[in-house]
């Protein structure tokens, strides 16, 4: 239930069908674990959203396949063409990031934008962490959701709580994903708010690399 987004406890009990007691149960073991973790609303301080840790994943399958002197896994399947939009509320970060990344990712294979509920101007610290990592996203400018209005995305990913209650634009899309990220312009003092717009940017880094393989296989993606 939290392979492709992030979901809050009702969703899981909603999409399982398992009882509430026993999805916070298990939840409970997989942070022991390190696992999954936990983000309080930026929307809602009663809400909770937890997603899987994609690195701490990540990290365990190659150790295990290296224990285990598993074979390299075949050539992936090829990216298929399409559109993806990342959605926060000021398109002036987290988004602007994701839509960096999967673009230097995909090599061009997919469409990708990002907008935002109530745009404002993209945050230098974006743009800074970004060229750290060898990706320019100084040309990148933040958009309205009605400028994106003519798109027919395949995949809509709101990286921003406040961004999902708000945003109207396409209910037919199959594929909504939700990423529960902290917002790093939030934070205060400088060296800390740098310290968090690279927290940010590692984390998008790992959502993206997971979106990819689920655009590769799209019957993971509803998981």
């Amino acid at each position: 239930a939290l392979r492709s987004c992030d979901r809050q406890v009702g969703e899981i009990v909603a999409q399982t069908g398992l009882p509430q007691n026993l999805i916070s149960y298990h939840l409970g073991v997989l942070r022991q674990a390190n696992l999954v973790q936990q983000h309080r609303s930026d929307a809602d301080g009663r809400a909770t959203y937890y997603g899987i840790k994609l690195d701490v994943l990540l990290a365990l399958y190659q150790q295990i396949g290296a224990d285990l002197a598993i074979p390299s896994p075949l050539p992936l399947a090829a990216l298929p063409a399409a559109t993806v939009v990342f959605l926060c509320r000021a398109n002036s970060a987290r988004s602007q990031i994701a839509e960096g990344w999967l673009r230097a990712r995909s090599g061009g294979r997919l469409t990708v934008r990002s907008g935002g509920t109530q745009p404002a101007q993209l945050h230098p610290l974006a743009v800074q962490v970004m060229a750290e990592v060898g990706i320019d996203i100084g040309h990148q400018q933040a958009k309205s959701l009605e400028s994106l209005a003519a798109l027919s995305p395949d995949v809509v990913v709101t990286v921003c709580d406040i961004a999902r209650e708000e945003c109207a634009l396409w209910p037919h899309v199959g594929d909504h994903l939700h990423w529960s990220i902290p917002d790093p312009a939030a934070v205060s003092g400088d060296a800390e708010r740098l310290t968090a717009f690279r927290a940010a940017r590692d984390e998008l880094q790992q959502r993206v690399e997971g979106l990819i393989g689920l655009l590769r296989n799209p019957a993971g993606r509803g998981a």
